[in-house]
């Protein structure tokens, strides 16, 4: 009984951490949307209004018997040179993955002279935003107005409701 209730209360403090931790997501992203990592796509247009940030990911659908993903330098981007690339992301399959784990800006180009037909990507990676702030809670009550954080209420319940079950056990 006494290992029970050490596990109840390890399992109280872990449900406790987990609701307060800040949400953090990476965004993955289709380089070209449906249309894929391929000729004929304005990828100047399709960068247009997106942001990407740290952790983010891009990922390259494309023919892998005639494409390929090269990460070049602004130079080599402007010029579509591919004899000396920073990395070659292409493993063959025709699916591969740019981690953004850098913030800096990123070129990608594809080589056997797709680039010269516009398949080359510039993406400029920024720290994240934070994230927005609460709002106080504008309510009548002094008690709830007065904590300033909409998630205190919830978690007073949560925790009332893990303490009823652990009484129950006893």
């Amino acid at each position: 009984m006494e290992n029970l209730k050490k596990y109840l209360g390890l399992l109280l403090v872990v449900c406790t951490v987990l609701v307060m931790l800040p949400e953090a997501s990476a965004t993955r992203f289709i380089v070209g949307g449906n249309m894929g990592w391929s000729p004929n796509v304005n990828y100047t247009n399709w960068v247009k209004g997106k942001h990407f940030y740290f952790d983010d990911w891009l990922f390259f659908v494309y023919d892998r018997n005639q494409q390929s993903v090269l990460e070049v330098n602004k130079t080599n981007y402007e010029t579509c040179n591919t004899d000396h690339p920073l990395h070659n992301y292409t493993t063959g399959a025709g699916r591969d993955v740019a981690h953004l784990n850098v913030t800096r800006d990123y070129y990608f180009v594809s080589g056997n002279g797709f680039c010269f037909g516009g398949m080359k990507i510039h993406v400029h990676v920024e720290k994240a935003p934070p994230p927005p702030q609460v709002s106080p809670v504008k309510a009548a009550s002094s008690t709830l107005s007065s904590s300033g954080h909409v998630l205190v209420l919830p978690l007073v319940f949560a925790i009332g409701a893990a303490w009823d079950a652990l009484i129950r056990f006893w």
